[in-house]
């Protein structure tokens, strides 16, 4: 009989009961002659109950003849495997009640005598069985660094016990880092056995360029310092633990080195960084939208207020010339009118960031002709623009067009208010239009006040507005709107600029994003 408390060690008994599985040894006729403790509960038995018992007891009854057969076969060509992945493999409790199973199993030979051990795991906690095996792993790397002096005699059922280290591996290296031993879950997921690395160089498995790192860190603990440290490794991230191991005489003439695979952890916690640097921002942006909102809100709001005030004096106020009381009070208005725009521009700019921000924005396109959609647009912002102002229109190619019609007029709307507000009065701004082989190319050119060289590459940024424009009302965040909306439209957009001289912008979207429905095919 396999005795228990004569061939176990002190760190195998403790190894064997702490198992967070069932652990089952049974002999060549099928009769069980260890169990641990976990077996016991998970089979409703007493502590002894189950030694001496056929195998087939912890089977309901309709599998049992089956499994005699089974046992017969593994018996006589032995060889570790997994049974339960991918079908119903069901157990039995003392109790009669049924659960489903997995086994894992495999054998060792002690003397003549050949043993079979089975690792079972009840899957219908398979969550809490997982957690078991986390902590009882942190319990193992404690335990093995306390009992080094006892590892080759506990060396079987640690294999068996590694072999299961979730997401790494448990090695040990001779002082010239070769493996001595090897197992875990990280070797077999990529199929390499521990039979292949016993005897080879640990460091020759590594990308050149860790090599010597590695290397350095490892041969220090030799010197009784325990070391842990992260390794990258072919884009996966690993947390390296080392600890000396001693002989019986003291010295150290191994490490212990468990290797967990922590990329997963690692994408987490770039994750939350990112997470946190995008709040960060976020705040910023708020910070600033506050800021500038006062600020743009304030102009406007106090124009609205005075000449709404004068207008009202104007119009109670007997004047001895009506001409001149409606000159001025027209002039107020016109005021009011121009502010009103500003606040609703500001607000329009607000509502577009949001939605944008929120993902909410939707390609809706629709067919219409693109030089009517261009007369309409330009008879919209006339009333916004300065005094003696035109716009210069052409269109050249065919009209009928198929796209978003309100993205794109958000888009066209942004770049000749601002081709308005930066060029100064009885200025012209040139606008055309083409649709040909190239899509749609749209240019929008101004006689204005230009963009200094160094203000061009943030052009497009939030918030960002040029140095030289400090003195016109504007939140900094129409061409960063434009920007986004091109990029909806898979359309690109760019300018040229000289200081004092104008800016040139201009707009393509190509064909994959345009149809000229036979509908409109005709100019």
């Amino acid at each position: 009989m396999f005795s228990k408390e004569e061939n176990l060690s002190p760190v195998y008994k403790i190894l064997f009961e702490t198992a967070a599985e069932s652990l089952v040894v049974t002999d060549e006729k099928g009769v069980i002659v260890l169990v641990n403790a976990m077996t016991n509960r998970m089979f409703g038995y007493g502590e002894k109950e189950l030694i001496g018992q056929k195998l087939e007891i912890l089977l309901p009854q309709e599998y049992r003849k089956a499994h005699v057969k089974h046992r017969e076969e593994y018996n006589h060509s032995p060889k570790q495997r997994s049974m339960g992945i991918g079908m119903d493999l069901w157990a039995k409790r003392k109790d009669d009640s049924k659960f489903p199973v997995e086994v894992s199993l495999n054998y060792f030979k002690t003397g003549e005598k050949t043993f079979v051990m089975g690792l079972v795991t009840d899957i219908t906690e398979r969550y809490r069985a997982e957690e078991q095996i986390r902590k009882m792993n942190e319990e193992l790397e404690k335990q093995v660094e306390e009992r080094t002096k006892e590892l080759e005699e506990s060396k079987r059922l640690y294999q068996i016990v590694a072999r299961n280290f979730p997401d790494g591996t448990i090695n040990v290296f001779d002082k010239n880092l070769n493996y001595v031993f090897a197992e875990g879950s990280e070797l077999f997921k990529h199929g390499i056995t521990s039979e292949k690395l016993v005897g080879t160089d640990y460091l020759k498995r590594l990308p050149a360029e860790v090599r010597e790192e590695v290397s350095q860190k490892l041969k220090a603990v030799f010197q009784g310092v325990n070391t842990t440290f992260e390794l990258e490794v072919r884009n996966n991230f690993y947390l390296i633990n080392v600890v000396a191991l001693h002989d019986k005489d003291g010295e150290i003439d191994q490490l212990l080195v468990v290797e967990q695979n922590i990329t997963k952890k690692k994408k987490a916690e770039d994750d939350m960084k990112r997470a946190l640097e995008k709040e960060k921002q976020l705040n910023e942006l708020k910070s600033r939208f506050v800021s500038m909102a006062s600020h743009e809100f304030r102009t406007p709001l106090s124009t609205i207020l005075s000449s709404s005030s004068l207008v009202e004096k104007y119009l109670d106020k007997a004047e001895s010339d009506p001409a001149t009381r409606i000159e001025n009070v027209n002039r107020h208005l016109k005021r009011i009118k121009s502010s009103v725009g500003n606040l609703t521009s500001i607000l329009n700019d607000f509502l577009s960031l949001d939605k944008l921000d929120q993902g909410k924005v939707e390609i809706k396109p629709v067919q219409f002709h693109m030089d009517k959609f261009a007369e309409e647009l330009m008879e919209e912002i006339q009333a916004t623009m300065k005094k003696g102002q035109k716009i210069i229109y052409t269109h050249s190619g065919s009209t009928g067009i198929y796209l978003d019609r309100q993205m794109l007029k958000n888009i066209l709307y942004n770049l000749i208010s601002n081709a308005s507000k930066y060029s100064p009065e009885d200025a012209n701004i040139d606008f055309k239009t083409e649709l040909g082989k190239k899509g749609l190319t749209v240019t929008v050119t101004d006689h204005g006040i230009g963009i200094p060289d160094s203000d061009q590459v943030h052009l497009f940024e939030r918030f960002f507005r040029a140095k030289n424009v400090t003195n016109i009302q504007g939140t900094g965040l129409g061409l960063n709107i434009v920007q986004r909306y091109t990029n909806l439209l898979n359309g690109k957009i760019s300018f040229s600029s000289k200081e004092g001289a104008g800016t040139v912008f201009s707009l393509n979207i190509g064909h994959p994003h345009l149809k000229e429905p036979e509908l409109l095919s005709v100019n």
